[in-house]
């Protein structure tokens, strides 16, 4: 009869990255500690067991970039590596657009997630370290909406991490998104409105504008079509669902969007085809990264440009 060795670990002293901000503290420590049950990770956050910071904080905190988490010993199984697809590891493969020495651009597929969560046995991180050589470093530089497709940055070492991390926080990054809003889109138009990326409605997390951080979103119209306007989104600044708030505050719904857009705009699209959220990160420029320097692009994937075609 087999058993399932237990281990005992140290206490552990995590620095919540970029990436990781703004996740509820109860759902980082579920996808961290996926052999440990729930009712222990909720009583140890309960008991302060848990500290952010130093301080007691209850399971629907919000973490933030920078934070300082303590998580006790634990008598827990071995870790299992991810359960990744050899079919996922393959299309993560092929999504790769750019590598050199310290960084991997992907063209992310639309419908997969970049990490693993509670309801996510893999994600796009987890299949890369599946494919790639036992021991190699890589980490997320920053996070793509698991319906949102493009460009989506992987460091190999700490310090490329700490220094994309660094210029994302100064601006210096520029991301430009593709998006089909609807209805028409006369003229470039800026969208400077805070976001509150905490609210909660019916027990769902949301976005509201209105209130909260500093966000700033510039469209400018590509292509025009009878009721719905093919846009460039730059971000200058980057929130959670950002572009999709933004482009619904300003009467520009994004097609496919099931969350904030306008349903009536979605059912018109759907019957034209359009079976997923259209907005993909097409191009990154990163100052003083060689290629990158001048920017890289993602090309649209092939269900986004067809549908363009219909809509013609």
């Amino acid at each position: 009869m087999s058993t399932i060795s237990k281990k005992k670990t140290d206490v552990q002293h995590l620095e919540i990255e970029a990436t990781e901000a703004e996740r509820r503290l109860d759902n980082f420590l579920f996808g961290r500690l996926r052999d440990v049950p729930k009712s222990r990770v909720y009583r140890m956050i309960r008991t302060g067991e848990v500290r952010v910071n130093g301080g007691r904080v209850r399971p629907e905190y919000r973490l933030c970039a920078g934070d300082r988490l303590r998580v006790p010993p634990l008598s827990r199984d071995e870790p299992r590596p991810a359960q990744v697809p050899a079919s996922a590891a393959r299309e993560v493969l092929e999504s790769i657009i750019h590598e050199d020495a310290e960084l991997l651009v992907l063209n992310k597929p639309c419908g997969m997630p970049v990490h693993s969560g509670t309801r996510r046995s893999f994600g796009v991180i987890d299949a890369l370290r599946a494919a790639h050589p036992a021991g190699a470093v890589l980490q997320l530089v920053h996070r793509l909406d698991r319906d949102t497709s493009g460009c989506l940055l992987i460091a190999k070492n700490t310090a490329c991490l700490r220094r994309l991390h660094e210029q994302i926080r100064e601006g210096e990054m520029t991301k430009q998104y593709v998006t089909l809003l609807r209805g028409q889109l006369g003229n470039e138009i800026e969208v400077d409105q805070p976001l509150d990326t905490n609210a909660r409605r019916g027990g769902e997390r949301v976005v509201l504008a209105g209130e909260g951080k500093q966000s700033l979103t510039r469209f400018k119209p590509i292509r025009r079509f009878r009721n719905a306007t093919l846009v460039n989104a730059t971000i200058l600044t980057g929130r959670t669902h950002q572009i999709r708030v933004h482009a619904t505050s300003a009467g520009h719904p994004v097609a496919g969007d099931g969350k904030y857009g306008d349903r009536a705009f979605n059912r018109e699209m759907r019957a034209l085809g359009l079976r997923r959220l259209f907005l993909h990160a097409s191009r990154i420029r990163i100052p003083g990264a060689g290629r990158l320097a001048s920017g890289i692009d993602a090309p649209l994937p092939a269900e986004l440009s067809d549908f363009l075609h219909r809509l013609e």
